[in-house]
């Protein structure tokens, strides 16, 4: 028993060396120059870095220190943080299976409809204060000239097809 619990209290000491990048990734996303994109992961990262570092540092202290409700607890956060990935995957799995590429006339990529996603995820970014957001996320980012391999203004590329249509 006393070699099982030496195993996951270094386990979890390796794991408790891992969280430190991560949530030192979402610092340095909070110190990036102001682009609406990277604000968008610097809480999840460091809220995920911050949640690794708690979990790992309660199987460390329960597995070197034998204190069987510390590892009670670290047993059943990691379940439930294991059930909350799952159930994430499977979020998006379930919100765009549905979307897939077509092919685009002389274009090296697929283009993709919105009306190919589920309706939760059309709603979504349709609504108003979504699409601001995006639109301004993805203006702040070279991303139009590239994908188009010319000089040209987001205007075309961040319009709605409905707004293209008119």
């Amino acid at each position: 028993m006393a070699l099982s619990n030496n195993v996951i209290g270094a386990i979890n000491f390796v794991a408790v060396l891992l969280s430190i990048p991560v949530i030192g990734a979402g610092i340095w996303l909070a110190t990036e120059a102001d682009n609406s994109c990277v604000k968008l992961l610097q809480w999840p990262v460091i809220i995920l870095g911050i949640l690794i570092l708690v979990v790992a540092l309660a199987g460390f202290i329960g597995g070197f220190w034998r204190i069987p409700w510390l590892l009670i607890l670290y047993l059943v956060a990691m379940l439930i943080l294991i059930i909350l990935l799952a159930c994430l995957v499977v979020f998006i799995y379930m919100v765009t299976i549905k979307g897939s590429g077509h092919l685009a006339p002389s274009r090296a990529y697929l283009e993709y409809r919105l009306d190919d996603f589920s309706g939760w995820l059309r709603r979504r970014v349709r609504s108003p204060y979504k699409w601001d957001r995006i639109k301004s996320c993805l203006s702040s980012t070279q991303m139009c000239p590239e994908l188009n391999h010319v000089k040209m203004s987001c205007k075309y590329c961040l319009v709605t097809e409905k707004q293209r249509e008119n």
